[in-house]
């Protein structure tokens, strides 16, 4: 029975890859012709609004900033965070991480830390008040991502240290209109599309929607998903009231950490341990990571007396299956792995309303208030296995030999454990803009925050009886301020000079993990940034460029060390960390259809004070201040070029190059530098595209992300990939 359903369960998760496709298709084939009237959307990139919610020229703001057209992202065949941010300077974002293959751990500012960005999509954050929902995100119908160094403007919270990423979808009643499909390495498909759907009445609306079932070298690793984005708007009560509607199913075997330092024979020259091939794989039978996730969102747009109102309502819902296992640091016990079968329920609402309007002397204000809600469920059994057979080279039990570990529900449960927790983050702010004329710009804000957190905990089995409840409540003002001024202007070439302060704080994340109850919430995460630049244009607007210089004071820096009651790493506050670094990006448009990219930073992420738990020391931690951050950089660099007509052969290129890292926190264990090639070419012919992409071509698989689930686990980097394509537009 069980293998019955297991073989269901994969044929349909198989075809959901052509859902996407299917779905654009059926309904954008009747209005194709209608489409072609309508044209493709206006370029923005020269405008911003993550940094001040209304539109701003990028130039103008006291931020470094860097926007990403989607037209750009589409001839490169970026379909996720790591190719879409590639060019950006400082920023690295390999793909994978204990979310699974279809998320990705964000470094910005050398900060490498899951929770430390804010994603936001369409104006709400991704994730809500827990962790970015890396893996949920559509790329699909972008019009551009917009990318915030440094902490989240007071308009968003206390979300965010090292940057905010918004992707923007193309509003309702536009659209990409084109619909793709692919087919490539390991047999892995991909559909996807969009369409501007006909006016009913005065209700602008569009739909997206994609698909894919991606298959990698690790022959049980694998993604399957379906998207579906509607978005609506219209008049209505003397404004605009838009409405979007997305939902996403998604299944994924994930792959699993490698373990460093283990075994006889020492390490590989990356670190880790040699006696483990790249793609072995010791998850249980049974493992998946299995979500269903339901988000409504709705707007409301008006111009008032006193000025511009907007108010924002979203709402999601997901389920989540996470059934995994983490091998251990001895292999030589019957049970080198544990496994962890978990049944995960998360809420996370969104409530905002502002007022935007202009005051005297070239001032506009923005005040309002919001509200961060989330509310997550956890019921996880827990227990142990031996990872043997072909997935590692050690001997098992007769009753768990072979080339897959056992299902877990195959295995004894030695915990289980419930964990409910309640976030609340409220919020009230405003926001001034000054501009006293064409070459200064002021701006500065102000939040008070109120966050409330209640969590809920019971543990069984080896900690039978244990159960905890926490509450943790702070009120605590968080701010910015900056200032832009135009040293230089000469017709379309400009030099701006800028610099600001930011001044925050976030509550520590909870990771959903298999975790034992633990007797305190974390104390909340302080930074203050002092950031300086310089941008603007030249070579008669061919040439943007910008130039960058921060210092990030971190506090109660969230770590994973030690063991808690069941083996695994547990999370602590740390101490502090000092971030600082210079960035500088540049772009050549040599003519209209040909552009080079080119980006470089130096990152010196560094603890002041690091107490990792030590139970050898007689205070039980050790202080390992002046380490350097593990698997942090401190050069990134990359190189572009782009050649992308409108009709004819057109390719693209990226290479991308990391430097060498630390894979542990006291600096024992290094992993050396690498560089990623990512490449495509194609040839458009009047409404058609086909096209061939590359992914790591040079097949690297350095270990890029650290595991909080798996003790000094890593995970590599995803093996080389190549997707065939062919796209059709209905402009």
């Amino acid at each position: 029975m069980a293998s019955s359903v297991q073989s269901a369960r994969r044929h349909v998760s198989g075809n959901l890859a052509w859902l996407g496709a299917a779905v654009t298709l059926a309904v954008g084939a009747p209005f194709a012709a209608l489409a072609a009237e309508s044209g493709a959307a206006a370029t923005l990139e020269g405008v911003e609004v993550t940094a001040t919610r209304t539109p701003e020229p990028v130039d103008r703001v006291p931020a470094s900033i860097t926007v990403i057209g989607g037209e750009e992202l589409r001839a490169r065949g970026a379909t996720d965070l790591r190719t879409a941010l590639s060019l950006v300077a400082g920023v690295d974002a390999p793909g994978g991480g204990d979310t699974g293959p279809a998320g990705a751990v964000v470094s910005l500012w050398g900060l490498h830390e899951f929770d430390a960005f804010l994603l936001v999509v369409d104006g709400v954050p991704w994730g809500g008040a827990f962790n970015p929902s890396v893996p949920t995100l559509d790329l699909n119908d972008v019009e551009r991502i917009e990318v915030l160094k440094g902490a989240a403007p007071v308009v968003y919270g206390a979300t965010a240290f090292v940057g905010v990423i918004q992707v923007i979808h193309y509003p309702a009643g536009k659209a990409a209109d084109e619909a793709t499909a692919s087919y490539g390495s390991f047999g892995s498909v991909a559909g996807s599309g969009s369409h501007a759907l006909p006016q009913l009445g005065g209700w602008r609306q569009s739909l997206a929607a994609s698909g894919e079932r991606s298959r990698y070298a690790d022959s049980r690793e694998q993604i399957n998903n379906g998207r579906v984005l509607y978005r609506g708007a219209g008049q209505a009560a003397g404004g605009t009231l838009g409405l979007d509607l997305d939902a996403s199913l998604q299944h994924v075997v994930p792959n699993s950490p490698v373990p460093s330092n283990l075994g006889a024979g020492g390490n590989n020259s990356d670190g880790l341990n040699p006696a483990l091939p790249p793609d072995a794989n010791f998850n249980p039978a049974d493992a998946r990571i299995s979500e269903t996730r339901l988000h409504g969102v709705l707007r409301y747009d008006r111009a008032t007396t006193l000025g511009d109102w907007g108010s924002t309502a979203s709402f999601a819902h997901s389920h989540v299956i996470d059934i995994r296992g983490f091998l251990g640091q001895d292999p030589a016990g019957p049970e080198n792995a544990q496994y962890q079968n978990q049944d995960r329920g998360i809420v996370d609402a969104y409530l905002e309303t502002h007022l935007g309007r202009e005051l005297r002397n070239g001032v506009e204000m923005v005040v309002g208030a919001d509200l961060l809600y989330g509310s997550g469920q956890q019921h996880s059994f827990n227990g142990g296995y031996c990872a043997g057979g072909a997935a590692a080279p050690f001997g098992c039990p007769a009753d768990q030999a072979g080339p897959v570990p056992p299902p877990t529900t195959d295995r004894p449960v030695d915990t289980e454990n419930v964990v409910y927790d309640r976030r609340a983050f409220f919020g009230q702010f405003v926001q001034l803009d000054w501009k006293p004329d064409r070459r200064w710009d002021v701006n500065g804000g102000l939040r008070l925050n109120q966050t409330h957190e209640r969590n809920t905990s019971l543990g069984s089995g080896d900690t039978e009886g244990a159960s905890v409840y926490q509450a943790l409540n702070r009120t605590r003002l968080s701010g910015a301020v900056g200032v832009s001024y135009r040293a230089w202007e000469s017709h379309a070439d400009d030099a701006v000079l800028y610099a600001d302060y930011r001044n925050t704080f976030k509550p520590a994340a909870i990771d959903f993990g298999p975790d034992v109850p633990t007797p305190n919430i974390l104390s909340p995460e302080a930074a203050r940034s002092y950031e300086a630049g310089l941008k603007g244009h030249a070579g008669g607007g061919r040439i943007d460029y910008e130039l960058e210089a921060f210092f990030l004071h971190f506090n109660d820096v969230v770590q994973a060390g030690g063991l808690d009651p069941t083996g695994r790493p547990q999370l602590y506050n740390a101490g502090s960390e000092l971030l600082r670094g210079i960035e500088l990006q540049t772009r050549y448009r040599v003519w209209h259809e040909l552009q080079l990219a080119a980006s470089y930073s130096y990152h010196l992420a560094r603890f002041a004070s690091n107490r990792v738990p030590d139970p050898d020391q007689p205070a039980g931690v050790t202080d390992l201040g002046g380490t350097q951050q593990a698997l942090s950089p401190r050069s990134l660099a990359s190189l572009g070029v782009l050649y992308n007509p409108e009709q004819g052969f057109f390719a693209n290129a990226v290479a991308a190059f990391v430097g060498n890292r630390y894979l542990d926190p006291d600096n024992t264990t290094a992993t050396p530098a690498y560089l990623t090639l990512d490449a495509g070419a194609g040839y458009r012919y009047r409404s058609w595209r086909f096209s061939l992409n590359g992914y790591n071509l040079t097949d690297r698989r350095n270990p890029a992300t650290n595991s909080e689930f798996g003790d000094g686990s890593y995970y590599r980097l995803a093996s080389r990939r190549v997707l065939g394509g062919v796209t059709l537009s209905f402009r």
